[in-house]
C-alpha cells in the first residue's frame, strides 16, 4: 500500500519491482514493445524516441518522467493511436495498437479541451454518444455519475468558461473516465495550474484512482509530481528519449513531500536523468 513505510529506499535500477512479481503470472494489459517514434520538421526527419520498451499492468499508476525532449508525450500520442512507430510495436490486451480508440482515452493540459457550447454534463456525455457506447438516457446518468466522483454535480448544467482551470480539468477527467477506457492517458494535466490547485487535484486523482482502480498511463516532467502520482516510473533520456532506468515509487505520498527520504531519492532521480549533461 502507498502509506505504509518503506523498509528499505526504493531501487533506482531497471529491475521488477516486487508489485510486478507478484503479477508476473498475469499478462500486462499495455505493452510498449522496442518502439521508436519519429517525426518531420521542415528541416530533418526527428527521431523522437528510440527503441523504449516497458509493460503496464491493469491498475498501475505508471509515469513517464524526463526533461524536455525526450519523447514522453509523443510516445503518449503513439499509445493512444495518434502516431505509428516506426521501429516496434505497441499492444494493448494484446492487440497491436493501430489507431485511436475508446479503449484508450486522453486528457491533455490545455483547459479548452472542452466544447465551450455544450455543459458541462454535455461535455461529459459527448464521447459516449459520438462513439454510440451509450444511448442518450444511459449516457446522462453515466455523465452524472462520474461529475459527482469528482466534486461537480452539482456544476453539471453550467458551461466551462463558468469554471476555473482545476475545475475544467476534474470536467475533462469525468469526461475520460466516463468512457470506461482500458487506459487513461493523461499528458501533463497540471501542468498549467497553480501549485496549490495542481497539488488539490494530484490529491483528487489519488482518491478517485483508490476509488476506481483505474489504468493510468501519466506524462510529466516534475520529479515530486511523478513520485506521488505514479507507483512506477519510466525515466528516459532526452534526444531521443530511451529508457534510463524504471523504479518503483507505491510507497510515496503527498505527505511524504520535505521528507529526507523523498528528498534523496528525487536528488537521485535528477542526477540519473541529467548526469550526460553534467558530464559534457
Amino acid at each position: 500500500m502507498r502509506g505504509e513505510s518503506p523498509a528499505s529506499p526504493p531501487t533506482l535500477t531497471p529491475t521488477l519491482s516486487r508489485e510486478r512479481e507478484r503479477e508476473q503470472d498475469s499478462a500486462p494489459l499495455l505493452q510498449v514493445d522496442n518502439v521508436s517514434l519519429e517525426y518531420r520538421t521542415p528541416e530533418r526527419v526527428v527521431r523522437a524516441t528510440h527503441r523504449v520498451s516497458f509493460d503496464v499492468h491493469a491498475a498501475d499508476r505508471f509515469v513517464l518522467l524526463g526533461p524536455s525532449g525526450c519523447g514522453k508525450s509523443t510516445l503518449l500520442k503513439a499509445v493512444a493511436g495518434f502516431i505509428p512507430p516506426v521501429e516496434g510495436e505497441i499492444r494493448l490486451d494484446g492487440r497491436r495498437v493501430a489507431q485511436p480508440g475508446p479503449d484508450r482515452i486522453v486528457v491533455f493540459q490545455e483547459f479548452d479541451q472542452l466544447p465551450p457550447w455544450k455543459t458541462v454534463k454535455q461535455n461529459v456525455m459527448f464521447p459516449l454518444l459520438a462513439s454510440r457506447t451509450l444511448g442518450r438516457k444511459e449516457a446522462a446518468e453515466r455523465a452524472l455519475h462520474y461529475l459527482d466522483k469528482v466534486g461537480l454535480s452539482k456544476f453539471a448544467d453550467v458551461h466551462p468558461h463558468q469554471l476555473s482551470g482545476g475545475m475544467k480539468q476534474r470536467v475533462a477527467i469525468a469526461r475520460a473516465l466516463a468512457m470506461q477506457p482500458r487506459v487513461l492517458l493523461m499528458d501533463e494535466p497540471f501542468a498549467a495550474l497553480d501549485a496549490l490547485t495542481r497539488r488539490r487535484m494530484q490529491q483528487e486523482l489519488l482518491e478517485l484512482w483508490e476509488e476506481v482502480r483505474f489504468t493510468l498511463l501519466f506524462v510529466t516532467h516534475s520529479i515530486e509530481e511523478a513520485l506521488v502520482v505514479g507507483n512506477r516510473i519510466a525515466l528516459l533520456s532526452p534526444h531521443p528519449g530511451r529508457m534510463r532506468a524504471e523504479i518503483n515509487s507505491h510507497a510515496f505520498t503527498l505527505d511524504s513531500l520535505g521528507g529526507a527520504e523523498f528528498q534523496g531519492t528525487a536528488q537521485r532521480i535528477h542526477d540519473m536523468l541529467f548526469e550526460e549533461e553534467a558530464a559534457v
